[in-house]
């Protein structure tokens, strides 16, 4: 029985043989991103890797740091380099007489780039590729799925935990600290991103950073994933401290409108644009559309931004596997700001809201 990264090689095999009979024409892939090398071999190594697929077969290129752990997680073909990794891959390029080799540009570094090219044989070129491997994984096996979903439970329960000891005059630090402790409590290796902790004015950045600011009375942004068995979760919930106000309450449930109406449109065929559109069309109803300042969601993964992202531009058809975002948000400066994520995913009939923690008005 083939194992799962077999089989995951297989489809990308199936790929890069398309690619012979387009422009590309390509006799070999590198493969230099390290979650793409994890993808398509199981190697978990932070560095030190590269995999080359030729004419149907992959070999993993790794240093004697990864002997024992490549030999543990890999099951195709090993080459333990020496000295550099790029000899050993030059090496093999040559034996299989490759003409025109892939690699990924948006990977790859220019030294890297100058240092293969520069030690080539003349007969071979490097040719840049975009997203070949990214493709295979924005949609999931099912134990992939099933990692995800796990994530994303343990990382509400991490959020659960925290608010539990949340006291008023807790520091934004101080509340992040506790999330993610709680987050590696319950399973994970480590947050996704940086946990976001926005308090007050604060919120109304998208990106906050936590800082020493005393969370008081007002409303509370907290932005938080993780790494789960390699597996990104992400989720964000809205608490209020102390009573509402009615234009907070107002604003809120705008924002949840339009987080509600765009999972609703999430199914198989929808265009990633289409979602962000439906979004975009609730917010303005509520006359909030110009303070929705980013994209509607994103893939997720072996990392926290994959492909597609649910923004303006990006005519991908959705598919069942996917495992996207839905975090519709607005910002105002000097008041603050709204936002409401859950991870979704894409079904044959429609889509799974996999984030179980409730969206109602909280107040703590």
């Amino acid at each position: 029985m083939s194992s799962t990264h077999e089989t995951r090689r297989t489809r990308a095999a199936a790929l890069f043989d398309q690619s012979k009979s387009a422009e590309l024409k390509l006799d070999a892939l590198l493969v230099t991103n390290l979650h793409n090398v994890r993808y398509l071999t199981g190697f978990t190594g932070s560095n030190g890797a590269v995999l080359l697929f030729r004419g149907g077969r992959a070999v993993l290129f790794t240093d004697p740091r990864y002997t024992v752990q490549s030999h543990n997680q890999v099951d195709c073909a090993i080459v333990i380099a020496k000295g550099p990794l790029t000899q050993a891959v030059l090496r093999e390029i040559d034996r299989a007489r490759a003409r025109r080799v892939g690699f990924e540009r948006d990977n790859m570094t220019m030294a890297q780039f100058e240092a293969l090219e520069k030690t080539l044989p003349v007969r071979t070129k490097l040719e840049p590729t975009t997203g070949l491997i990214e493709r295979l994984r924005m949609v999931k096996d099912a134990g992939e799925i099933e990692v995800i979903r796990a994530s994303v439970v343990s990382n509400s329960r991490a959020l659960e935990a925290a608010l539990r000891l949340f006291r008023t005059g807790m520091t934004e630090s101080e509340l992040a600290a506790e999330i993610d402790y709680r987050n590696r409590k319950f399973g994970a290796e480590a947050p996704s991103f940086d946990t976001i902790v926005a308090a007050g004015e604060h919120a109304a950045l998208p990106h906050a950073q936590p800082g020493a600011a005393k969370i008081g009375p007002g409303m509370l942004l907290i932005d938080m994933g993780a790494f789960r068995d390699g597996y990104a979760s992400d989720m964000t919930r809205m608490a209020h401290v102390g009573p509402p106000t009615p234009k907070y309450k107002r604003a809120y449930r705008a924002v949840l409108e339009a987080q509600l109406a765009g999972v609703n449109a999430v199914k198989p065929g929808i265009t990633a644009d289409s979602v962000d559109r439906v979004v975009r069309r609730t917010l303005k109803q509520h006359g909030l559309d110009r303070e929705f300042i980013h994209s509607t969601g994103h893939g997720l993964g072996l990392e926290i931004h994959e492909p597609p992202r649910l923004g303006r531009k990006d005519k991908t058809k959705l598919e069942a596997g996917m495992a996207i975002t839905i975090e519709p948000g607005i910002y105002i400066e000097g008041w603050g700001g709204i936002r409401i994520e859950d991870t979704v995913l894409v079904t044959a009939k429609g889509c799974e809201v996999l984030t179980p923690t409730t969206k109602e008005l909280r107040e703590i």
